[in-house]
């Protein structure tokens, strides 16, 4: 792993995570159990103090920063999509971060929030639990729904089990020159959104 001190901080992350080989982890950063951090993800805690609770995930091209002498919080299950960017902002428990999002200094995301992806969060915004944020700049358009919160849940959750996956069968290998005849098939065990609201037993 890409562990690096800074300054006398060194990271505390908990044997429960994951952090990808290929990402980087620098400074005061504090990481609870079983989160998630993927490949090319920077969590760089060089200026200011970084803190994933337990079960939050940070996907792959993630970018997490601040200004210097900031403390920023990602609360319980929060969740980072892939390319998202945050500088200095606090996530609320069990919000999603959509993906390719940029959200600015001093932003507050409330508890249960979801931001659509390629959104943009301006510096200060503060923003009540249970919002759906989109645009740019973003702005509430509506309550997020029990189904909806439900769906992004079930999504983390599939996150908080893959550290224990990775630790377990993750190994660098040589490739295969040719598909064997008995690849493995892997699960179907996920609904989009969209699929959730067509079977009447969700």
């Amino acid at each position: 792993m890409a562990i690096y001190s800074f300054k006398g901080h060194i990271p505390v992350i908990h044997e429960s995570s994951f952090i990808h080989p290929l990402a980087a982890v620098i400074g005061n950063v504090i990481i609870g159990k079983n989160c998630y951090v993927g490949p090319s993800a920077v969590i760089r805690g060089d200026w200011g103090e970084i803190i994933l609770e337990d079960g939050v995930n940070v996907q792959e091209n993630c970018t997490v920063h601040m200004f210097p002498g900031k403390s920023i919080r990602f609360a319980e299950s929060a969740h980072i999509g892939h390319g998202a960017v945050i500088h200095g902002a606090n996530l609320g428990r069990n919000c999603l971060i959509g993906m390719n999002s940029v959200i600015m200094d001093d932003a507050v995301i409330g508890d249960e929030c979801i931001v659509g992806a390629m959104s943009f969060v301006k510096a200060e915004a503060v923003f009540e639990s249970r919002s759906l944020i989109v645009g740019n700049p973003a702005k509430k358009i509506k309550e997020v729904s029990d189904e909806m919160i439900a769906w992004k849940t079930a999504g983390t959750k599939l996150y908080q089990q893959l550290p224990t996956d990775c630790h377990e069968s993750m190994r660098e290998v040589e490739p295969l020159r040719e598909i064997p005849k008995n690849r493995p098939v892997q699960e179907d065990f996920y609904k989009t959104l969209q699929e959730n609201k067509k079977d009447s037993s969700v």
